[in-house]
């Protein structure tokens, strides 16, 4: 599964390993990440988010 990267602070979400503390299960992708999550490190929103290689 695609990864996505925080332009602010490069934090990595991961799909495989979802954001748990922030109740986003493992397995989860992107685009089924709520609108309203926020980066569990730097706390901007989804759309400042981009695609990793």
């Amino acid at each position: 599964m695609q990864k996505y990267e925080c332009e602010a602070c490069g934090y990595i979400y991961d799909p495989a390993k979802g954001d748990p503390d922030s109740g986003i299960a493992p397995g989860t992708p992107w685009e089924d990440v709520p609108d309203d999550w926020i980066c569990p490190i730097c706390g901007v929103g989804k759309d400042m988010f981009k695609p990793t290689d």
